[in-house]
């Protein structure tokens, strides 16, 4: 009779939970983002990283404010890739919608449009896409970073070819850098990044272009590269602009020492190119083989498989870091309604300015700007088809290939 009952208890704990779960309120959040237009790509990954996280924290009990459940519902309109559409859908999700919490949209620019609005209406944005350090000082109160910020994506490659030139017996001086970078405010700051840690070990800029508007087609900075011969080659131009570097590097024979990129995983730069991708260096902030974990999501490997569980068309591919920054965003507002144990937009606020939360991300806290000062970037090369992390050497699996050996 004892078995009976703990098996007729199992069989109805399904239905139970589905009780429970809809006893939960909804807490709508506002999302602008770019569903279509050049950062589809992204912004649909962004999206599913955004719904994932929805979803576990649904299934972990949802959201606990003053003894009440409540889950999160997503409102999403596509800003088509463009500011001032991505401006005027957050005055929509404000004004028609009345949302009073917001969850970032995809890129510097984007965020850069929409920050204004936000602001002047005191909502909260908590965003995992925009990393121009140009959005953190401007004095908002009411915008939050999860990612870390721009001028830190490539610099590492700089540190990199620095210890390989001494270990050749060299000086750093004698490096020859190129920069190629999407006139964006993205990219831009990454170049300032690169160029700051590049004058601070006396190294020779001999190629430093903008990427043509539509990011298709860079072979006339690559006939430069070939004039100049640099060590090191660094590339930003989201994920169109990452394709295009590895497919015109690919076709040009570019033979670079060092090639560094963002945004390779999310450009499927390894599916699309195979053996052209090995060897090249590509930013990331997070990677899942990283010791980071929490009771939500569970380790960063276990993310991985849950999202992937989640999402089969990521099944044979890593998953973006965008992906997992933006659940990240997420956990971050639970965290903080819960810490505020209130719906009122100004408590929230000041909730999430004192989040100090270790995710399976990372750790995310704020400075008084709103940018996450507790998490590192990191560098992974691309080996044998593999994403495989190189530096920082606290978090490196592998050895980094140098020179680059495309096959």
């Amino acid at each position: 009779m004892k078995i009976r009952s703990i098996i007729t208890g199992l069989a109805l704990l399904p239905a139970l939970l589905s009780q429970a779960h809809a006893q939960c309120k909804e807490l709508t959040v506002g999302s602008a983002i770019s569903l279509t237009g050049k950062y589809a790509t992204d912004g649909t990954h962004s999206k599913n990283g955004y719904d994932y996280a929805v979803e576990k924290i649904r299934e972990a009990g949802g959201v606990r404010i003053g003894g009440q459940c409540y889950n999160f519902r997503v409102i999403y309109y596509d800003d088509e890739s463009k500011g001032d559409r991505g401006a005027t859908l957050a005055e929509r999700l404000i004004n028609q919608d009345k949302v009073q919490y917001m969850l970032g949209p995809y890129s510097s620019g984007m965020v850069k449009a929409i920050a204004p609005v936000t602001e002047k209406y005191r909502i909260p944005m908590v965003e995992a896409e925009g990393a121009s350090r140009s959005l953190f000082n401007k004095g908002y109160k009411y915008l939050f970073a999860v990612l870390s910020t721009s001028e830190q994506y490539l610099a590492s490659a700089i540190t990199l070819a620095a210890e390989k030139a001494r270990e050749t017996g060299k000086q750093p001086s004698s490096v020859k850098v190129a920069i190629a970078v999407e006139n964006d405010p993205f990219s831009l700051d990454i170049r300032a990044g690169v160029l700051e840690d590049a004058a601070k070990f006396g190294m020779k800029v001999v190629v430093d272009e903008k990427l043509p508007r539509d990011l298709s087609d860079m072979s006339a900075i690559l006939t430069k590269v070939k004039v100049h011969r640099p060590d090191v080659l660094i590339v930003s131009g989201h994920s169109k602009g990452a394709a295009t570097a590895v497919r015109q590097i690919g076709e040009q024979k570019i033979n670079t020492p060092m090639i560094a990129l963002t945004h390779c995983e999310v450009a499927d730069v390894v599916g699309k190119f195979g053996d052209a991708a090995n060897g090249i260096l590509c930013s990331t902030q997070w990677a899942e083989t990283l010791s980071y974990s929490d009771p939500i999501f569970g380790s960063a490997s276990e993310y991985e498989r849950g999202f992937k569980k989640a999402y089969p068309d990521y099944a044979n591919k890593s998953v973006p870091y965008q992906t997992a920054q933006a659940s990240a965003a997420v956990y971050v507002l639970k965290d903080a309604f819960e810490r505020a144990n209130s719906l009122d937009k100004e408590k929230l606020r000041d909730a999430i300015a004192e989040t100090d939360l270790s995710t399976f991300y990372g750790q995310i806290r704020f400075s008084e700007n709103g940018n996450n000062i507790a998490k590192p970037m990191v560098m992974r090369q691309i080996q044998n088809g593999k994403y495989n992390v190189v530096a920082p050497s606290e978090f490196a699996s592998h050895k980094l290939d140098w020179p680059r050996t495309p096959r």
